[in-house]
C-alpha cells in the first residue's frame, strides 16, 4: 500500500510541474465532511478530454460510548470526460485502498450481502483495497468555481481483525469480506486554478 501511495504522490508531482493552471483543481467531498472527514482531492487535466483525480480522506475521531468509525482512504481514478475536461459528464475507473477501526456502533440492517448489525457488538480492525466504476457530472457555477456530482459501484476486498467489543480490545478471530455495492459517492465543492 505504501508503495502505491508513493507512485501516486510521484506521477501527481509530475504532473503537476508541467500542468498549466486551468488544468488543475483541488475539491472537498461535502457528503464526506457531513459525516465528520475531513478531505480534500486533486484533479489535473491530462488530456482534452481525459484527467486523473486523487482523493483522500480522514476519519481520526473517538466517538462517545465506546464508539469507533475511524478510517484512512485513498481513492485515485481516471476519468473521461464527454465534452471536455472538467466541466459536463464524465465516466471514472478508480481504485481505493486505507485502512479501518470500527465498531460498536447500532447499524441493524444488511446491504447486498453485507451484515451491518454485526457492528454493534464487535469491532473490526484491518485493511481494504478494491475498483470501481462511476459517473458524474460537473456544473460550472462561475469562473473558478464548479459543483460536481459522483456515484461509483465496484468491488471492495478486506481483511480484519475481530475484537470482542471496543472497551475490552480482547481478539476473537481473523477474517475477510468481498463487498460488491456502492465505492464512491461524493458531491464535491471543486475550485479551478
Amino acid at each position: 500500500m505504501k508503495r502505491i501511495i508513493l507512485l501516486l504522490a510521484i506521477v501527481v508531482t509530475g504532473a503537476l510541474q508541467t500542468a498549466r493552471a486551468q488544468d488543475v483543481a483541488i475539491k472537498t467531498n461535502l457528503v464526506a465532511d457531513a459525516f465528520f472527514s475531513p478531505n480534500l482531492g486533486i484533479e489535473i487535466r491530462v488530456a482534452p478530454r481525459w484527467s486523473l483525480d486523487v482523493s483522500g480522506q480522514l476519519n481520526a475521531w473517538t466517538l462517545s460510548h465506546g464508539r469507533k468509525w475511524k478510517h484512512w482512504l485513498v481513492q485515485p481514478e481516471a476519468r473521461y470526460w464527454f465534452c471536455e475536461a472538467m466541466g459536463g459528464h464524465f465516466l471514472g475507473i478508480h481504485a481505493l485502498g486505507g485502512q479501518c477501526n470500527v465498531g460498536h456502533i447500532d447499524l441493524g440492517f444488511k446491504f447486498l450481502g453485507t451484515d451491518f448489525s454485526n457492528l454493534r457488538n464487535n469491532r473490526y480492525q484491518g485493511w481494504f483495497g478494491g475498483l470501481g466504476i462511476a459517473y458524474g457530472y460537473s456544473w460550472l457555477l462561475g469562473r473558478h468555481w464548479n459543483l460536481e456530482a459522483e456515484l461509483g459501484l465496484g468491488w471492495i476486498y478486506t481483511r480484519f481483525d475481530r475484537f470482542e467489543c471496543v472497551g475490552c480490545g480482547r481478539r476473537t478471530g481473523e477474517g475477510h469480506h468481498n463487498y460488491v455495492g456502492p465505492t464512491k459517492a461524493a458531491v464535491n465543492l471543486v475550485y479551478v486554478f
